[in-house]
């Protein structure tokens, strides 16, 4: 797997960038469309810190985030596991020779004919919430360990999940659980997940409290749970950090499940891809609006993707920050708005923001496209979804790569400890643990 990566990424050395690799690109005559450069060295990066801030849990990357090869084949070598919602995701991850004892199938209602499919390839291990879910398991993959989601939102998170997924820790989770003894059912744990885009870190102490109330229902009744699913979350974007997170969460995991029989699993989606992505947008088209009361104008800049395919998010509010290529910092800047390619006049990127002014054929770049972006895309009005440009520093690939050489096999054999160890000397040997 590592040898395929290098074949189709570009390797930098110390005096190139991310930056430098796009300002590169986008003088070419050959480059009209917009592209995407991924960093996959962000993504060791934020591997790593993961590991050295949170030891005890185990990730498994959301696979609906960011489903591109350079992120699925990056994050398969270094041996995380994965969430998977569909038979499709779950295809494409066992396709990497991924085992399918790291893959958990955390989507609470499935299609029966993708529960059948898990059982044909041997995944046990499923979420659910309601009776119904628990019955058509029972009907489809008899032998499935089953993950009971309860419900538990961060109010101040950008995309809840509550209203339609998870039951009520204290009044639905025990009818659930004697169902499921009833059904003759092996249910082995916990799981929940606060919301994506978090932003109160006491929140996953509450919900990890909540979680014990739950082990010790199901400890009462006769069901021995051993792992504790504490879901996704986890912010991503350049200038963010996990590391208040991590403490509540170590905190309350100590407090609350010191008994390390029991396996703690977080299933991080936009921490792992948000920064390790960059979009280049081209300007094709220009035009003005009518000057202000002082005599201002604001410029108005139509690029190669837009709201349907790379900027979706801007549906849900999401702000963007655009930057100018190949421009002069200190030009003077003038009010902006950055419109999509598509017919629809709902196609607006971003206004509100002051630019260079800029000319056609000129490239507008933005950071934090890594999440929820690709997997999202469509190619509405013909317009492409952008391709990706996969890049990593020269230093730290041969030090990644000297390491997992020898243990990709291992790793597809899930041996943990080795692992471990790996990402140890990765961490500790050399300058690149930091996450900038």
């Amino acid at each position: 797997m590592l040898s395929k990566l290098e074949n189709q990424i570009q390797i930098l050395n110390s005096k190139s960038s991310v930056w430098s690799v796009m300002e590169e690109m986008t003088q070419s005559e050959n480059q009209e469309e917009a592209f995407y450069v991924c960093d996959i060295g962000n993504i060791i990066k934020k591997y790593l810190n993961w590991k050295k801030l949170m030891p005890r849990v185990e990730t498994y990357y959301a696979v609906k985030c960011n489903d591109h090869p350079f992120v699925l084949e990056t994050l398969a070598t270094l041996g995380t596991g994965f969430d998977c919602a569909s038979k499709e995701e779950i295809s494409k991850i066992l396709d990497l020779n991924v085992q399918p004892t790291r893959i958990i199938f955390a989507n609470p209602a499935k299609p029966e004919s993708h529960i059948k499919y898990a059982e044909t390839v041997n995944i046990l291990r499923m979420t659910f919430d309601n009776q119904l879910e628990l019955e058509k398991i029972k009907r489809s993959h008899p032998n499935a360990e089953l993950i009971l989601r309860i419900k538990y939102d961060d109010e101040m998170a950008h995309y809840k999940f509550g209203g339609k997924f998870g039951c009520d820790h204290l009044t639905e989770a025990p009818e659930l659980l004697t169902k499921a003894q009833q059904l003759g059912i092996k249910v082995i744990g916990v799981s929940f997940h606060i919301g994506s885009g978090s932003q109160n870190p006491k929140v996953y102490g509450e919900a990890i409290k909540a979680a014990r109330h739950v082990f010790d229902l199901a400890s009462n009744i006769g069901f021995k749970f051993n792992i504790l699913d504490i879901g996704g979350g986890f912010p991503g974007a350049h200038g963010t950090s996990i590391e208040e997170i991590s403490k509540n969460v170590n905190e309350n995991i100590n407090l609350h499940f010191s008994d390390p029989s029991i396996k703690i699993v977080a299933e991080p989606g936009r921490y792992y891809v948000d920064s390790a992505f960059t979009v280049a947008t081209r300007i094709h088209s220009i035009a003005t609006t009518k000057p202000d009361s002082t005599g201002i104008f604001t410029y108005m800049y139509y690029v190669n993707t837009g709201a349907y395919s790379t900027f979706m998010n801007v549906f849900f509010n999401e702000q963007y920050k655009p930057q100018a290529l190949n421009k002069n910092k200190r030009d003077k800047k003038y009010p902006t708005i950055i419109w999509g390619p598509t017919c629809d006049s709902l196609d607006k990127i971003c206004e509100k923001n002051k630019m260079p002014k800029m000319n056609i054929g000129d490239w507008i770049a933005f950071e934090n496209m890594g999440a929820y972006t690709l997997t999202i895309s469509s190619n509405f009005n013909g317009f492409p979804i952008p391709k990706v440009h996969g890049v990593v520093c020269e230093k730290l690939w041969k030090k990644y790569k000297h390491l997992m050489m020898g243990s990709e096999i291992k790793f597809d054999n899930c041996k943990e400890h080795l692992r471990c160890q790996l990402s140890e000397k990765l961490l500790y040997s050399n300058k690149f643990s930091s996450v900038n």
